[in-house]
């Protein structure tokens, strides 16, 4: 059975999303919002976390409207995790790790 995770970084100009499937990476891309919002809709139902933060909660209602599993998981544990530099690839990434 494939259990599909996407850690989403959220931030004002684009959104970094890390895509993994059986504890496997597959892709670490960027998007602009209205990338995000139709890769939503396209995507298979997956489970879906968000780092808690001011619009967590807008996307993570978008992403139920598309038929994902949301979830929002905390900061302070994802920065914890994270083990290079704050970038939003790295901050995907340690999404995926943390909600594991």
């Amino acid at each position: 059975m494939k259990n599909t995770i996407a850690g989403v970084d959220l931030a004002k100009e684009v959104i970094q999303v890390c895509t993994c499937t059986n504890n496997k990476v597959h892709s670490n891309i960027e998007m602009t919002h209205r990338e995000f919002l139709i890769w939503l809709f396209k995507s298979k139902s997956m489970t879906i976390i968000f780092e808690a933060c001011g619009t967590s909660n807008y996307w993570k209602q978008r992403a139920i409207e598309a038929g994902h599993d949301a979830r929002l998981i905390s900061a302070k544990l994802v920065a914890s995790i994270r083990q290079n530099q704050k970038t939003a690839k790295n901050d995907a990434l340690a999404i995926v790790q943390a909600s594991l």
